[in-house]
């Protein structure tokens, strides 16, 4: 009862804000109702007069009255449809923008645990139902109340035993969709988890097709999304047969008051007790309850897809982003940023991992320094590289920015003051233009040609036959790992932040293309700090200073120079690097 008090309480939330057009569209089916009522009860009294005096006048004055009424009717059918109907469109629109809002607010944990196609799921197929549920579900829901409300006391007016007689039948329906019921939301959130999973496999995929080719894993994968697909199929088919269970009995249900009344109804008409005219109406009327009745099951499946679609999209909308502005944020405006980077005791655990994947860092970076990071795969370079622009849901008092801890600072402004370029150079399906000028949508063809020639992609970009018109395909799949990636560092030097990290972006760029760009960065800017994380120690070797991580820690910190001196781990990373270089 809880759960379901819950439930309604997050439908009229969601029709809160358009409640005028859903007022509106109930109230055009009241009358449509009304009408309802009143024209069985001039069919009536039409019967009952030409039963006793044929008039030829009269035939068409209620022909004329029954003609308009039906209009009015008609028009206020369609009126009340159109509204309610649209009530749902517009609660359709409001729910994916929300849904979208507050997925932008949540940290990146959260598409780490939750994959893409259950999300994009939720956001489609479970706001459509949503939307059925306020539109169609509403509409008949509203329709059944009123038919009954209206209709039932015309009737016992009447002849109360032949209604009561004729309604008898229909507690048996409340009971059916009361033992029905837990099925039919059990088998609805199976067929909209099992569509999840289909979805899920068609976009990774989609995504990975390369892969699955160059593995020759087609079969494999036809496989695998056949059985998902089975799946499917089969609880669509184990739902679909509880509800042609289910409906046939319903509607044979409702129709069987109308043998009822015609049962008994010819010994009251001999007896007296009603004329041929009540007769008639009583029909009319069982009739017109027949159809909403019937409608019951449709409107009980549209309930159950909406109440499991419910609890689906309020399980997105209810999860508090874990990283977000304190309530006394401390505003930064990036034209006040010095770029200084420091830490002090800085940890931080990955939930799952029993070690510490940041133990107790300390470092301070000055403005304008070029530090590079360096170390064996897993040491926790990527995982500091997220944790400055608070990409991680870090401890307050570890990590600060020109002396303010992050965790104080406006995330807009602590953002906004470090460009980041991560390992994976994500692209959008737009020019390249388009996507350089990503974070300044506005910026001039002089600032991305400026911005693409320190990136060393300007040169490749002309070769292109439309230049920076050239369209990439989805995530860039068009350009070489390369090109992705220096067209990903020209959008981050092209919003020109105080700060620039660069975790691991240029892997794919040849040692020399990497030290040109390194230089392009060290003599193009007097106010950058450059945080520069790779495994191309040729590259790391120009930086002001060099980090050293192994196992969370850092375990060395210097120049170049000074670290070669010493014995240790950097020393054993140069060497290897040589060996590799000598042996290419």
């Amino acid at each position: 009862m809880a759960r379901s008090r819950g439930q309604l309480q997050k439908l009229g939330a969601y029709l809160r804000p358009h409640w005028r057009d859903a007022t509106l569209g109930v109230l055009a089916l009241l009358v449509v109702n009304s009408i309802g009522i009143y024209i069985p009860l001039q069919i009536r009294d039409a019967v009952d007069k030409l039963s006793v005096t044929f008039s030829v006048n009269e035939i068409l004055f209620y022909a004329l009255l029954i003609l308009v009424l039906a209009s009015v009717m008609w028009v206020m059918r369609m009126t009340s449809r159109i509204l309610l109907f649209g009530v749902g469109r517009q609660v359709e629109f409001d729910l994916k923008q929300k849904i979208f809002n507050h997925l932008l607010k949540l940290e990146p944990a959260y598409f780490a645990a939750n994959t893409v196609g259950d999300l994009i799921n939720r956001a489609t197929s479970d706001v459509d139902n949503i939307r059925r549920l306020l539109g169609f579900a509403v509409l008949s829901l509203a329709n059944t109340i009123f038919a009954y409300a209206l209709t039932l006391p015309a009737m016992v007016a009447i002849d109360a035993r032949l209604s009561l007689m004729a309604l008898s039948v229909y507690p048996f329906m409340l009971i059916l969709v009361s033992l029905f019921s837990n099925r039919l939301r059990s088998q609805q959130l199976t067929v909209q988890e099992e569509l999840s999973t289909v979805s899920e496999l068609v976009q990774e995929d989609m995504s990975g097709i390369a892969l699955i080719k160059i593995y020759g894993q087609e079969e494999n994968e036809r496989r695998a999304f056949r059985e998902y697909n089975r799946s499917l199929l089969n609880a669509n088919l184990k739902l679909a047969l509880t509800r042609n269970i289910l409906f046939p009995i319903l509607q044979g249900i409702a129709y069987g008051s109308a043998l009822i009344l015609l049962w008994f109804g010819g010994g009251s008409i001999a007896r007296g007790e009603i004329t041929v005219g009540d007769f008639i109406a009583l029909l009319i009327f069982v009739e017109r309850l027949a159809f909403p009745t019937a409608l019951l099951g449709f409107t009980i499946t549209a309930y159950q897809r909406g109440e499991v679609s419910i609890d689906r999209i309020e399980a997105i909308l209810s999860v508090e982003p874990k990283i977000q502005d304190a309530k006394d944020a401390i505003p930064l405006p990036v034209a006040q940023v010095q770029g200084k980077l420091s830490a002090k005791d800085l940890t931080f655990r990955y939930p799952g991992s029993s070690q510490p994947n940041l133990d107790r860092i300390n470092f301070a970076i000055s403005p304008g320094e070029t530090v590079a990071i360096v170390g064996a795969i897993g040491s926790g370079k990527s995982t500091l590289a997220n944790a400055l622009p608070r990409l991680l849901d870090i401890d307050p008092n570890q990590l600060l920015l020109d002396g303010y801890d992050i965790t104080d600072l406006r995330l807009e402004d602590l953002r906004g003051a470090i460009a980041y370029v991560p390992q994976e150079s994500f692209l959008f399906s737009t020019t390249i233009r388009n996507n350089i000028r990503y974070g300044k949508p506005m910026a001039e063809q002089d600032e991305v040609e400026l911005a693409a020639k320190i990136a060393q992609i300007h040169g490749e970009i002309l070769n292109f036959p439309q230049h920076y018109d050239t369209i990439v395909g989805e995530r860039g799949i068009t350009l070489s790992g390369g090109q992705r990636q220096r067209t990903a560092l020209a959008r981050a030097l092209l919003v020109d932040s105080p700060i620039l990290i660069l975790d691991d972006a240029l892997s794919s760029v040849d040692n020399q293309t990497a030290t040109r760009i390194l230089k392009n960065l060290s003599e193009g800017t007097v106010r950058k700090t450059v945080v520069f994380i790779s495994h191309q120690l040729s590259a790391a070797a120009m930086a002001d200073r060099i980090f050293v991580m192994d196992q969370g820690r850092i375990v060395q910190m210097g120049t170049h120079g000074e670290l070669l001196d010493h014995a240790g781990l950097y020393r054993s990373l140069w060497d290897q690097n040589k060996l590799e270089e000598a042996l290419q």
